[in-house]
């Protein structure tokens, strides 16, 4: 391997796991090695996807009691009594934290 000019900053290379030979590797986790072709970080590649798709997978809903069309009036109405408490929480669990935000700033 000749010897980089003082101009050129200079390469990583990394060793491939699969075939044991020294590569040039920009550190993604998308790096293939020129001699085999197989990604350099495995393990980066595969916590990467995952990552991916916890990301695109859709949020979970607010965990608020479901109130259903179907129901009876009296379940209504508590299940909306039950609601009501729940947001009502909420808020003063968002309230509290901005007060501690507030008081540490």
């Amino acid at each position: 391997m000749p010897m980089p000019d003082s101009d050129t900053p200079f390469a990583a290379t990394k060793k491939c796991p699969h075939c044991g030979l020294w590569t040039e590797w920009e550190q993604r986790p998308t790096d293939r090695c020129q001699h085999c072709g197989q990604v350099l970080e495995v393990r980066r590649a595969a916590s990467d996807q995952q990552r991916q798709q916890q990301a695109d997978a859709p949020l979970a809903p607010v965990l608020l009691i479901e109130i259903k069309p179907d129901d009876g009036p009296a379940t209504r109405f508590f299940k909306h009594l039950i609601r009501g408490g729940q947001l009502a929480f909420a808020a003063i669990i968002a309230f509290l934290v901005w007060l501690v935000t507030v008081v540490a700033a």
